[in-house]
């Protein structure tokens, strides 16, 4: 039961090109960074990415877009990403835009083994082009199939050798859905304890789930955006 793997390297050694993946996180909290700098390292192409977004220019995915790594985006936000624009642009880059519900709940239908299910959400707009709709209750619905990946990289604050997440505060976003999406789940924590340490009441993604974790080191804790005040 001990899914424990050295380091991210190990974790993403046999992620192969044209994978795609689910990568945790919302905006820069909660995001894999050590599995997408190992990524970076290995090389790895072709990627199709499901995220919520696709990070900034110099931290996140924005720096697989960077190295030309991502083939392919599905994502619902994606505002804070110069090169994200430039790609998508030029036609160097494939993007599936989805309101940010729809992206979260198709995430979930894939972890809960439901295909599609009928949401409001996007009727009558370009988000409901080519896809079936139905009227029901006297409401008009589109229908949204269930997304699902190879590999699913989330990041979480604590976990045992068993895989048992605690994720903290707003990092606990799109994490817990997508490590029940994912064939293969790596998870990154910043304490790894052992079996009997986390308080069972407090997981948030039990063990079962996960494939692999490791320790994930220098974690940058940066802030997207920062508002002050004049004093």
């Amino acid at each position: 039961m001990n899914k424990v793997v050295k380091n991210a390297d190990e974790a993403v050694k046999d992620i192969p090109n044209g994978a795609t993946l689910m990568l945790g996180g919302f905006g820069l909290c909660g995001i894999p960074e050590n599995g997408i700098a190992a990524l970076i390292r290995k090389g790895v192409t072709g990627l199709t990415c499901i995220s919520n977004n696709a990070g900034v220019d110099d931290f996140g995915i924005g720096l697989m877009l960077k190295t030309r790594q991502v083939k392919r985006m599905i994502s619902s936000y994606v505002g804070e990403n110069a090169e994200f624009e430039r790609q998508l642009l030029s036609g160097e880059l494939e993007v599936e835009l989805i309101p940010q519900g729809t992206l979260a709940e198709r995430v979930r239908a894939g972890g809960a083994g439901i295909p599609a299910f009928f949401t409001p959400t996007g009727y009558g707009t370009e988000v409901a082009e080519g896809k079936e709709t139905r009227e029901i209750g006297g409401k008009m619905y589109v229908l949204e199939k269930w997304l699902k990946a190879d590999f699913a990289l989330v990041k979480a604050w604590k976990g045992d050798t068993m895989g048992n997440l605690i994720y903290k505060g707003t990092a606990r976003n799109f994490n817990p859905m997508m490590a029940t999406a994912g064939k293969i789940v790596i998870a990154e924590v910043e304490e790894l304890v052992e079996p009997g340490e986390l308080d069972p009441n407090q997981i948030h993604t039990p063990g079962i789930y996960v494939s692999r974790i490791f320790k994930g080191e220098n974690y940058e804790k940066r802030i997207e955006q920062r508002t002050v005040t004049k004093s």
